[in-house]
């Protein structure tokens, strides 16, 4: 068995990692992981406060989906897409039923960002349009399309393989100034300028719109009162497509199935991945509209995945959807968001860096500030290394005491995973109380 030290050298040497310079790569080596903890090689416990990648719904080692893929395997591990299995059957039929409207056509996937692209491909081919429209601070992962359609600055760097027709939207409020008016005025400009945006670029040329169900990785921004429904109304008006990315606010997260039930909508298509399978293996989905899939009943659907319908991520995802429901995590995420609150809000009487924190179910986000007037994040958005000075110390007292999670510009996210207790809630917000104390030497 290899050393501490020799599992993070030959990792480091033969293997490059994401969104980093890679001599600045200081990795956790992790031997195993167990509900709500992550042990390292020589056994230091971790508390998982952001489930892998806001992934981990179930939490993490649960052996009844290590017997549901065994038991796959047993049987078939792989077969092509022009295949069917029983457990392609089971689990499409276990996701039209969970899924409202007539979202019933399950197209697999392998991940959330291949599910994302393979949703622009159909809007384009249903609508005979070639215009996407996402949001600037929405993020849909990273390959070609799925990249461009987010507005998140890694974007950036990689800007001259951006792919082409796709456009953005401001998040609502943030301009002309609205901060003085009610929220009834402020929702109808907002809407109003999204509506002279689609008169502009022409309706007609406009396949979808993809909006995160949930905010997510921008800094769960949420959405104002009765906004996505007035962006699904008029994607309705001007018959575009609303492509709803779940990816990471799906499968309970959120204290519903998906996201957007929380504004009364029901979108065209659906795209998930990570609490598919809880992340225990790869595996995304695309679900879409009976009316949609309606259009390819004779004439060919030109999507296609060496991988689609990999019987033994499907096994894991049916055994994972499964144990959402047998556990009750929907309904303990909602209990412990709102103990998450509580908590939270006790915490502001001793750090003056606490800003917002914005959550819905267990995806929360917490604000670390430098002033509340004028209103002001440690770190601002997209900042620089000098400016993440601060927050790097935080992040850096985090992983020392012991808990995982992320920490991005001015923001540290809470998301574990949905079966937490009150006394984990407790434990890993006690150690983001100790770090935040580093934070609070910078209040102005």
């Amino acid at each position: 068995m290899l050393t501490k030290e020799q599992i993070i050298s030959d990792s480091k040497q033969y293997s490059l990692f994401t969104w980093v310079a890679q001599k600045n790569v200081n990795p956790i080596p992790i031997e195993r992981a167990e509900g709500v903890y992550l042990y390292e090689t020589g056994g230091k416990r971790i508390i998982d406060f952001s489930s892998g990648l806001m992934s981990v719904n179930i939490g993490h080692g649960d052996q009844r989906v290590t017997d549901a893929v065994v038991e796959q395997m047993q049987k078939v591990s792989y077969v092509t897409p022009s295949c069917t299995t029983e457990i392609r059957a089971k689990l499409a039929k276990k996701l039209a039923s969970i899924c409202p409207g007539d979202l019933n056509k399950a197209f697999f996937t392998l991940c959330g960002a291949s599910s994302i692209e393979n949703a622009i491909k159909l809007a384009r081919l249903y609508t005979g349009k070639h215009k996407i429209f996402g949001r600037y601070r929405g993020f849909h992962g990273n390959s070609s399309a799925s990249m461009s359609v987010g507005g998140d600055p890694r974007k950036q760097y990689t800007d001259a393989q951006q792919s082409t027709n796709i456009f953005h939207l401001d998040d609502p409020y943030d301009f002309y100034g609205l901060s003085d008016q009610d929220e009834e005025t402020r929702l109808k400009w907002s809407l109003d300028s999204v509506e002279r945006i689609i008169r502009y670029e022409g309706g007609h040329t406009i396949a979808a719109f993809i909006f995160e169900g949930e905010s997510g990785s921008s800094g769960c921004l949420h959405y104002p009162k009765g906004y996505l429904k007035g962006i699904k109304a008029l994607c309705e008006k001007y018959e575009i497509l609303f492509i709803a990315d779940e990816v990471m606010s799906g499968f309970g997260r959120t204290g519903k199935w998906f996201g957007f039930e929380h504004s009364g909508i029901v979108p065209d298509m659906i795209c998930m991945a990570k609490g598919l399978t809880s992340s225990y293996l790869p595996l995304g989905c695309l679900m879409v509209s009976d009316k949609i899939a309606t259009k390819f009943d004779d004439s060919p659907l030109w999507l296609g995945l060496t991988y689609n319908s990999h019987p033994v991520s499907l096994a894991a995802s049916l055994a994972v959807v499964n144990i959402y429901e047998s556990d009750n995590l929907i309904g303990n995420t909602i209990k412990m968001g709102a103990y998450m609150e509580k908590r939270i809000n006790e915490m502001r009487a001793e750090h003056p860096s606490i800003g917002d924190f914005r959550n819905k179910g267990l995806l929360g986000c917490l604000d670390v500030v430098k002033s509340k007037e004028p209103y002001q994040l440690m770190a601002p958005f997209n900042a620089n290394t000098a400016e993440m000075e601060v927050m790097n110390k935080v992040g850096a007292k985090l992983r020392e005491l012991g808990l995982y999670t992320f920490v991005r510009w001015g923001y540290i996210f809470i998301a574990p995973p949905l079966m937490i207790n009150e006394e984990q809630i407790d434990e890993g917000l006690a150690i983001i109380s100790q770090a935040l104390s580093i934070a609070d030497e910078y209040v102005i």
